[in-house]
């Protein structure tokens, strides 16, 4: 499956697939790189801003392969990965031996094996999630976890530089397997923080001065981060509600498969489960501290 391994040219060709709020400013990091890039998304408009910029528009996946030296995806889940590598009109109808699917989605390591049984010979993978919000992917200052071949890794670390900071952690599937070990941590940390200022306002404990002593705790970092959305009651989206009980969905199903008993993950599902349930899937996921102590959210 590995493809070729000599080192990669200063620019190149890249057919990158998913423009949604993640993938649009990474591309645009490509593009500014000076790369020739080569866009598809399933809503067409989304691509206008980067073809004005200099990228490529296609109708399909398998047209946005063809000519391609690599092919980026970054796309919701793995049922979406599946269509667009692998479908009718996949990028596995237009990669050439010696192209490179490198997968940044959330999608586990199960799916990022099968997406990679089904390539076609001569065409490498890697995966590469990806570790931030969106302000982080239009700095290009993303830590990225990569899985692959040693010599692919390096082949294409100029490509993934230009969006973050990669780190090698192993063959095929490791990124995929450190980025759920990471995403099984944040919605424990959000739905305790909700569940802290529910004790709180149960309390009668002023809400400032809760949130002055909890950004000097151990939970700080994510105190501070969403501060300012929890004082104002607004929850614009730098990571999908809808995303974040994905993403825990994977958590708890890889756990599953691999006999691991995860009760606090499976808690946190359910909190971020329900508040998407409740129709806040397209706020912030931090929107589930509002849901946890009854109030309202908006965008």
């Amino acid at each position: 499956m590995i493809g070729a391994t000599g080192r990669l040219a200063t620019m190149t060709t890249i057919a990158f697939c998913g423009l949604g709020q993640m993938g649009a400013p990474m591309a645009r990091r490509l593009l500014e790189a000076g790369h020739d890039l080569v866009v598809w998304n399933r809503s067409e408009e989304r691509t206008r801003a980067l073809v004005e910029a200099g990228a490529e528009a296609v109708r399909t996946p398998a047209e946005a392969a063809a000519g391609a030296e690599a092919a980026i995806t970054m796309l919701a889940d793995p049922g979406a990965v599946r269509e667009v590598v692998l479908g009718d009109q996949g990028l596995a109808k237009g990669l050439r031996d010696g192209a490179a699917l490198i997968e940044m989605s959330t999608i586990g390591p199960d799916a990022v094996w099968e997406i990679g049984e089904g390539l076609p010979d001569g065409v490498g993978m890697l995966d590469a999630p990806v570790l931030g919000t969106v302000p982080h992917a239009e700095e290009g200052t993303l830590q990225l976890f990569v899985g692959g071949h040693a010599a692919l890794v390096e082949r294409w670390a100029p490509v993934l530089a230009a969006m973050g900071t990669p780190r090698h952690l192993g063959d095929l599937g490791a990124g995929a397997a450190m980025k759920l070990v990471v995403n099984s941590t944040l919605g424990a940390l959000m739905t305790a923080l909700g569940e802290a200022l529910a004790l709180a306002d149960a309390l009668g404990v002023d809400e400032d001065q809760a949130l002055d002593v909890l950004e000097g705790s151990a939970i700080g970092v994510t105190t501070r981060s969403k501060r300012e959305r929890i004082a104002s009651g607004r929850y614009p989206p730098n990571f999908r509600l809808a995303l974040a009980a994905k993403d825990l969905e994977l958590v708890r199903d890889a756990a599953a498969r691999a006999g691991v008993d995860l009760p606090l993950a499976e808690a946190a599902l359910g909190r971020i489960g329900a508040a998407r349930d409740a129709g806040l899937g397209d706020l912030d996921y931090s929107a589930v501290i509002p849901h946890i102590r009854g109030r309202p959210a908006t965008g």
